[in-house]
């Protein structure tokens, strides 16, 4: 088996581990009275990485078949996201989902990489969504998907930062 469809198989089991994860969160938030805000762009956020996939498998398949020149560099790129990843996944904790629930009486998570940035997670996926493509000199996948995450990020995050704010203004600070 290649390297390709080793990572492509790393990738599709993690996010699958992931929603699981992201479900059982949920149903506990819920449990505890919480509710989603921002529902209505969550399947603009799925389909664009169901068709980063697509574009990966089609365009390294299809068209480029091996590792670009600076695979080593973009493997390096990737598996440090990984780390930063299981960082923001592990300090969230049982707050971690991919959809944006609020539960009363959080507290706003500050600890581990939101001392440093508002969003760390959407870094990563930026990295993520580039650094995979471009192991394989998959361009046109690193920049369709590149865009296609900024339209779907810029509302994704407005529609975060209304949620911490409503939190907060509602002292159930985040």
């Amino acid at each position: 088996m290649d390297i390709f469809r080793i990572l492509l198989i790393f990738l599709i089991v993690q996010r699958l581990a992931e929603l699981i994860v992201a479900k059982r969160h949920a149903n506990r938030a819920f449990a505890d009275g919480g509710y989603e805000v921002g529902r209505d762009h969550y399947k603009w956020l799925v389909g664009t990485h169901v068709l980063f996939l697509l574009g990966l498998v089609i365009e390294v398949t299809g068209y480029r078949g091996g590792t670009g020149t600076w695979f080593p560099f973009w493997l390096g790129v990737f598996a440090i996201a990984q780390i930063g990843r299981y960082w923001i996944i592990t300090t969230l904790g049982r707050y971690w989902n991919t959809r944006i629930i609020i539960i009363p009486g959080m507290k706003r998570v500050r600890t581990g990489p939101y001392r440093y940035l508002r969003h760390p997670n959407y870094l990563i996926v930026v990295v993520e969504l580039l650094a995979l493509p471009l192991m394989f000199d998959a361009y046109v996948t690193a920049v369709g998907a590149a865009i296609l995450n900024a339209i779907v990020l810029r509302v994704r995050i407005r529609k975060e930062n209304q949620a911490l704010l409503e939190m907060e203004s509602n002292k159930h600070s985040v």
